[in-house]
């Protein structure tokens, strides 16, 4: 499974760099990265019910993502999802924490498989090809949904010139504080932007914001990493 993940993970860093997902498949994207790690926390637990205490929480987060995998359009990543669903409350049945952990290996099989259907759906499967776009009529839409992309990268470019700042914040945090408080610090808005995309009826400019000060978080996190192993070892 390990290496597996690791795999897809190299897929995945691919992919985004060649392409730029919709909105929609970019948040449902996010979402579905936020079951796989309570599927996988939940994995890691010893504790029947401390496993299903972040199964109950993959479960959550996969309801409130629901819009926005109908809004991305690709089938096979709902399909992938809803049958990561269907394992996952069978995990919350189960009686044993052996019976719990293989149906929530399932349940990542299929959240990695519903992620990466998110993430390669836009390079394969583009809802307007160009010899379809033939008719006037056909014409009149594809110039809407200019219209309606350009509004969207315009607000896009305001949120992120106005996370600069953040950004600033954030390493004047990282060279100044205490690793240990560095890394809480980052990993509590994180968290914070996580729970905020899971909210069902956000506006594209809240969702947008708490995205990338998400990756931001991210990025200082990923940087900070072994830091405090490094402080401890040498003590």
């Amino acid at each position: 499974m390990e290496k597996c993940t690791i795999v897809l993970c190299a897929l995945f860093s691919c992919l985004l760099s060649s392409y730029k997902p919709s909105p929609a498949c970019e948040y449902a994207g996010s979402n579905i990265g936020f079951v796989k790690s309570q599927t996988e926390k939940a994995i890691a637990m010893e504790n029947i019910n401390l496993a299903r205490y972040y199964t109950y929480k993959a479960l959550n987060a996969i309801v409130k993502s629901r819009q926005q995998l109908s809004e991305c359009g690709c089938e096979h990543a709902v399909l992938s999802i809803e049958e990561g669903f269907d394992n996952l409350k069978r995990a919350t049945r189960t009686t044993t924490l052996r019976a719990t952990k293989i149906l929530l290996n399932r349940a990542l099989e299929n959240t990695l498989e519903g992620l990466e259907a998110v993430l390669t759906y836009e390079a394969h499967d583009s809802p307007y090809p160009s010899d379809v776009l033939v008719m006037n009529t056909k014409m009149a839409k594809k110039k809407k949904i200019v219209l309606k992309d350009t509004d969207i990268n315009a607000l896009r470019k305001k949120i992120d010139m106005s996370l600069v700042n953040y950004q600033k914040s954030l390493d004047n945090v990282i060279n100044s504080v205490n690793c240990k408080e560095a890394k809480a610090f980052a990993k509590k808005i994180h968290d914070h932007c996580e729970q905020q995309l899971l909210k069902p009826n956000l506006t594209e400019g809240k969702k947008y914001y708490n995205l990338r000060t998400k990756q931001i978080s991210k990025e200082a996190l990923e940087r900070l990493e072994g830091c405090g192993d490094q402080l401890l070892s040498s003590r």
